[in-house]
């Protein structure tokens, strides 16, 4: 289980943006150590940030020390952009393979501490910490906001399936859709259609040229070649040595089989 904790946050929109990412990227737990403003959990930017983690707002844990915070956690690693003394600090990328153990572990408890937004974590919440870590930025910008760290930090860790939605638009058109679409253009536009052989060979280039880079859907390959029907092709498939994938092909050929009484599959 992973617990991300922020000491002292003052910014009811990096809090609202935290608990956002941590609703992305759980399961985890969100605790905070003496924010600075009593009334952030209730203030309009927090619930504006935190829009649509409504039920999560309640499960939010408050400390007024970080020893609290980090009673029953196995495993803590602390974000500074600056060097503590004498601790050795990690590149998170570095790091980030041997903290997942503990993140995928459903017997122990990560911890992931983030200092204050403007000053950072103390000497002292930095002392608690079990390993000191900092992202490694651009040059031109050293620095990261305290919601964004979080969000990178728990992405990186994330391993869950996650919520995969269908991308708007059809499939992509495969090689042997791509090609047979080519061969029946050229059959047409510039064989039957063309007015002289060099129109042939100029149509039966840009053919070339633009449907092999072309991004195409099945269901354009589907316009192409009603047209290409209506202008008087009837090329198939199989007449330039392509198997193209027909929709309901795999179900039409298990039913031929099975009237056929040539299914070879196991008695029930």
């Amino acid at each position: 289980m992973k617990r991300v904790i922020l000491c002292r946050p003052e910014g009811p929109r990096n809090v609202g943006s935290v608990l956002r990412a941590v609703q992305n990227f759980g399961p985890s737990e969100l605790h905070l150590v003496a924010p600075l403003k009593p009334s952030m959990l209730v203030h309009p930017d927090f619930v504006q940030m935190s829009h649509g983690a409504e039920e999560a707002r309640d499960a939010i844990v408050v400390h007024e020390r970080l020893e609290d915070a980090l009673a029953d956690v196995h495993h803590s690693v602390g974000f500074t952009a600056r060097v503590r003394g004498n601790r050795q600090r990690r590149d998170w990328r570095e790091a980030q393979p041997d903290v997942l153990g503990f993140a995928e572990s459903s017997e122990d408890r990560l911890a992931l501490v983030f200092g204050n937004e403007e000053t950072g974590m103390t000497a002292e919440e930095a002392g608690l910490c079990s390993e000191l870590v900092h992202i490694r930025t651009s040059e031109d910008h050293t620095s990261l906001n305290l919601a964004m760290c979080a969000t990178v930090t728990l992405s990186d860790l994330f391993v869950g399936r996650g919520h995969v939605q269908a991308e708007p638009g059809g499939r992509l058109l495969d090689g042997n859709g791509r090609e047979f679409l080519k061969a029946r253009m050229t059959e047409v536009f510039a064989h039957k259609i063309a007015q002289s052989p060099e129109a042939s060979k100029l149509i039966e280039a840009s053919i070339e040229r633009v449907f092999s880079r072309a991004e195409l859907e099945n269901r354009d390959a589907r316009a192409w070649h009603l047209m290409l029907k209506a202008l008087g092709s009837t090329m198939r498939p199989d007449q330039v040595g392509l198997t193209v994938h027909v929709k309901g092909q795999r179900r039409k050929m298990f039913l031929d089989k099975h009237l056929d009484g040539t299914d070879t599959s196991a008695d029930a």
